[in-house]
């Protein structure tokens, strides 16, 4: 499991902040976030909550659970690619079927044509 204090890297890199951006970003002190990664102390409530405030599209599960992205708009889009991969394949199992049906339909009427030839 990522430890808080590299997700709060994973963002303040993701976002092109410096430690001091971050920290005015979510009300605290410089020196609050340069602690915290000098000692290598996990965040306090404060940090967590006032970072989740401040970045509204950061996922609080990713955050706090280490599940799933970064980013909700992310999350969201892979569910949805998930969904229309599902209903790609469906649809292509229906047409593999009808096609199936098809050919069987095709050497049934050469069988009934031959019959009728002879």
């Amino acid at each position: 499991m990522t430890s808080l204090n590299a997700k709060i890297r994973d963002i303040i890199s993701a976002y092109k902040l410096s430690d001091r951006q971050f920290a005015i970003k979510i009300g605290v002190t410089q020196s609050v976030i340069g602690s915290m990664f000098q000692k290598g102390t996990e965040p306090s409530s404060k940090v967590i909550r006032n970072t989740l405030t401040a970045f509204p599209e950061i996922s609080a599960d990713w955050f706090l659970r280490d599940s799933g992205e970064m980013l909700k708009s992310q999350s969201k889009e892979i569910e949805r690619i998930n969904s229309l991969l599902d209903t790609i394949t469906t649809l292509q199992q229906a047409i593999n079927a009808k096609s199936d049906t098809i050919a069987a339909l095709n050497e049934r009427i050469k069988q009934l044509e031959n019959q009728l030839n002879k």
